[in-house]
């Protein structure tokens, strides 16, 4: 399965002693502004959990191993009349820049981290089991282990090949892609169930869609081997939106 994975440009919002800690940076390559937010499957939320990233910005935020978890970003982010801030794609439904704890609504592109500790093995990968919104990848930095610690990501944007069925709408035409199971919610294509082991649940028509234009990336539940990638040595990570 895939891992249960603001204020200014390059700023460090949390920091502990180098020795100890990962960062994560977050850059803006789109032209236009996004919003981006992470989500911890373990280990504390990280001290900022949405923020606003105009385009070419970078911001930096930082987690004390072992820690696990997924950044993702929102854009068509607007604020209404009563001050209540939502967002076209990605939504994680707060009302409020910051997730807080809350996950995005699918379609949403993820990078996944698990952290290990004291210079241990990272596990990573880009994830499109939820389906697609925007380009993305990750790049780890700084003291890395020798044959690993590659880059991986979707630097393509899917939208344009999504099929209808799978298609979200919005201005200027399809705004973001859903997985099938996100679009279905049937076993074959979620991996549960009778399918719910690599034996059993496939590729489908629908995930080959994403795996042929980003072949690095998760496009179903069981799709380890191509997936799946790792890093020793005390890395850092670099996240870019449409890199």
């Amino acid at each position: 399965m895939a891992i249960e994975a603001i204020f200014g440009i390059s700023f460090i919002v949390l920091f502990f002693s180098s020795s100890q800690a990962t960062t994560f940076t977050i850059t803006n390559n789109c032209p236009y502004t996004i919003w981006p937010a992470n989500l911890a499957g373990s280990g504390p939320q990280l001290s900022s959990t949405g923020f606003e990233l105009a385009s070419k910005a970078s911001l930096t935020l930082t987690a004390l191993p072992p820690w696990s978890g997924r950044f993702w970003a929102r854009t068509g982010c607007t604020t209404d009349p009563s001050c209540k801030f939502n967002c076209a794609k990605a939504n994680c439904g707060t009302g409020q820049v910051q997730c807080n704890g809350v996950a995005g609504s699918p379609p949403a592109s993820l990078v996944e981290f698990s952290i290990a500790p004291n210079n241990g093995r990272d596990f990573y990968d880009v994830s499109l089991v939820d389906g697609f919104n925007l380009p993305i990848s990750v790049t780890p930095q700084g003291s890395v282990g020798a044959g690993e610690c590659k880059s991986t990501g979707c630097p393509v944007n899917l939208n344009p090949h999504c099929p209808p069925e799978l298609a979200v709408t919005g201005v200027g035409g399809v705004i973001a892609c859903k997985s099938a199971c996100v679009a279905f919610n049937q076993p074959q294509y979620c991996c549960t169930g009778e399918f719910g082991t690599p034996e059993k649940c496939l590729p489908t028509k629908y995930s080959l869609i994403f795996k042929q234009q980003c072949p690095q990336a998760y496009s179903y539940a069981y799709d380890d081997k191509t997936s799946t990638f790792t890093c020793s040595g005390g890395a850092n990570y670099l996240i870019t939106f449409c890199p």
